[in-house]
């Protein structure tokens, strides 16, 4: 035992005397049945209310997968509302289904969505801040003096709703296609969060979070997903799995899509007869009845030029009474028009 000499005896009183001593905090006890060196052991409070049943690689999986979610949402979104809409993930993270709903606004969008490879149902959320404006722009307004109303959707603005959700749906089946084929189905859509129980409230559930922004407005997207309703499928959950397979092929229902809408798409056509130079002073004195004289023989054939592209040779004549463009052969390098 060590005997404290008279000076550090002074010294303790003195501290006590001027209320300089502190207590010492007290420090926690590792209890192990194997003999180990607990210094260099890391130690963190658990919270057995919350507990974290998905692992940091596979939250880092859902977020990335979600992000291509969010890039085709957006796009088909910016499509179909012709204007820019900016879809991305803002939050990625577990906690309990009761802390979700009641972090929800009354009245909101809430729908309730089923896939048959999954073993439960999840949620998906629309902030009324993003869904009135876009029932503005659907319906023809600029959303510039828009009244955000606090009351339940209409059957006509869940109708026009249901247009962006559904794109939603396809955009989810695209995302999770490289993880596991999904169809996804809307089963009930409800305005007040708090009467929908798809889990109990300590159950956890992993909540993405996105931000949607359109022209001078912007609002919330939430995606609740049960543990319990993504458990079947966890084990693809993986960086590995998933991107891998997402860079070695392209899905064909998206090809096929996007080569039926640009086949309905139109595109200007014009003939270019013959091209020339005129000084300034020709042109302003010209009339009607005088010629434009060019270098181009009249029986050259004249460029056809698709969206101002030169693409194809042709002869000028007329089919069924109308000025008509026979199509000789395609423009090549070689060619001078």
């Amino acid at each position: 035992m060590d005997v404290l000499d008279q000076n550090e005896v002074d010294a303790l009183l003195a501290a006590v005397n001027s209320d300089q001593v502190e207590e010492a905090a007290p420090q926690a006890q590792i209890f192990s049945r194997h003999h180990r060196d607990f210094d260099e052991i890391e130690v963190r409070t658990y919270d057995f209310k919350r507990p974290e049943r998905v692992s940091k690689d596979q939250m880092r999986s859902l977020q990335t997968l979600h992000e291509q979610f969010a890039r085709n949402f957006g796009a088909s979104l910016s499509g179909f509302l012709r204007t820019i809409v900016e879809v991305k993930v803002a939050t990625c993270e577990q906690m309990t289904y009761g802390e979700f709903i009641s972090a929800l606004p009354n009245p909101t969008s809430f729908n309730l969505i089923e896939s048959e490879a999954l073993a439960g149902q999840i949620c998906m959320e629309l902030s009324p801040l993003i869904i009135y404006p876009i029932i503005d722009r659907l319906l023809g307004g600029t959303s510039q003096d828009l009244f955000i109303p606090q009351r339940p959707m209409t059957l006509i603005e869940a109708r026009l709703i249901s247009n962006v959700t559904n794109r939603g749906l396809e955009a989810m089946s695209e995302a999770w296609a490289g993880v596991k084929p999904m169809t996804f189905e809307i089963k009930a859509t409800e305005s007040n969060p708090q009467l929908v129980q798809i889990v109990p409230p300590n159950e956890v559930v992993v909540v993405v979070g996105f931000e949607l922004k359109m022209s001078n407005r912007a609002g919330t997207m939430s995606l609740c997903i049960p543990y319990n309703a993504i458990e079947p499928v966890m084990d693809a959950v993986s960086a590995q799995t998933w991107f891998s397979q997402g860079q070695g092929s392209r899905s064909a229902g998206l090809e096929s899509r996007l080569s039926g809408s640009l086949a309905g798409a139109g595109v200007s056509v014009s003939g270019v007869l013959a091209r020339t130079t005129i000084s300034l002073r020709d042109l302003a004195t010209m009339a009607a009845g005088d010629l434009i004289m060019t270098e181009t023989p009249a029986t050259r054939p004249m460029v056809l030029a698709v969206e101002g592209e030169r693409k194809f040779l042709a002869h000028i004549g007329q089919h069924r009474n109308k000025r008509a463009l026979r199509i000789d052969r395609p423009v090549t390098k070689t060619d001078r028009h």
